[in-house]
């Protein structure tokens, strides 16, 4: 198998399909490392091999934080660093002592450029994503700051992760009058049975041509099927295999479980069977067949052959109907949308 390539937004660079996403690299969950350096390198190259070229990182990524940036790094000294597309982000807190670890301002975006480029052993990135709104902090000041990161060619490319679509509307629209670099893409929570409605923000990402590289494109691993309703009228109550994400994380009911998103697994298990594909192979052609925005989601398998399923993504094919089929699942015959808890 073997990926395709898009471009990113409106920009001239070229990324695979799906972006290897890596916030699991050297992260501990109960004293234990839930990817290895030895098997995120395994990932990496079955990645590579593939033909993905997008890889997605953050400073806070792994216990400490800039583990996973510094395994990137080491896997990529042997390899040829202009085949690669890597983004990182910056605004949570790195350094617990400093008053100035967290947040957009000048200061901790110029310290942790630095860092980041340091553990990725490259002089650039390729994309450098805001990973969330600084409210304490002028987006005239994070802009201007970002901007001389591109003049200075650390930076080629700026993202902006989860935030209201005003606010997004409101960076664009300073990047503009001030003739900044603008943001190019986007990197929201958006999977087929999302239960907060995100139209506003994918609209703007639409009209302005940005790129859409959504994170938890699986749910959290539910729309991959393996998990069953445990009770009719209480889409909470689920049957989760053992060890998997549904059994040891709380918070997972919060974000995840919903009427929506038993009505659109459903669909997309339908779909699946129609084509010969897995749910979860179904779930992530849906969003890259999104037909108002270039959209390529953030995958993050735990192994070699959780990550082949989802490259599998490339091969399947959806028709506008299968599309819709999917997408109207969300909504009851009176045309009223499911909602979270119902």
């Amino acid at each position: 198998m073997s990926v395709d390539y898009r471009r990113l937004g409106s920009t001239g660079t070229r990324v695979s399909e799906l972006c290897f996403g890596t916030w699991r690299f050297g992260r501990e969950t109960d004293g234990t490392v839930e990817t290895t350096r030895k098997d995120a390198h395994r990932l990496l190259d079955a990645f590579a091999d593939a033909g993905g070229n997008f890889i997605d990182t953050a400073n806070v990524y792994g216990d400490p934080s800039g583990r996973s940036e510094s395994w990137i790094g080491d896997w990529l000294a042997d390899r040829d660093r202009s085949q690669y597309v890597l983004a990182s982000k910056v605004y949570f807190g790195f350094d617990p002592d400093n008053p100035n670890g967290s947040g957009l301002s000048r200061t901790h975006v110029r310290n942790q450029i630095e860092g980041t480029l340091d553990r990725l052993g490259t002089d650039y990135l390729d994309l450098y994503y805001i990973h969330r709104w600084d409210d304490e902090t002028p987006i005239e000041e994070t802009l201007r700051t970002l901007n001389r990161l591109v003049e200075e060619g650390k930076v080629n490319y700026l993202g902006a992760s989860t935030m209201a679509a005003w606010k997004l509307t409101k960076a664009l629209w300073k990047s503009d009058v001030h003739d900044w670099e603008r943001f190019e893409v986007t990197q929201p929570l958006f999977h087929a049975g999302y239960y907060d409605d995100v139209k506003e923000y994918l609209d703007v990402c639409g009209d302005q041509e940005l790129a859409v590289c959504p994170y938890s494109p699986l749910a959290g691993g539910f729309l991959t099927g393996k998990y069953e309703r445990a009770d009719p009228d209480d889409p909470e109550r689920v049957v989760a295999p053992d060890g998997s994400r549904g059994s040891i994380d709380d918070q997972f009911s919060d974000y995840y479980l919903s009427a929506r998103g038993w009505h659109v697994l459903d669909a997309i298990r339908g779909v699946a069977d129609e084509e010969g594909a897995t749910p979860a192979q179904v779930a992530l052609r849906w969003l890259m067949a999104y037909p108002d925005a270039t959209v390529v989601p953030i995958i993050g398998a735990r192994t070699v052959d959780q990550l082949e399923e989802n490259l599998g993504a490339a091969d399947v094919s959806l028709s506008r109907d299968q599309w819709d089929r999917i997408f109207e699942a969300r909504y009851d015959e009176a045309g009223q949308r499911f909602g979270h808890r119902d």
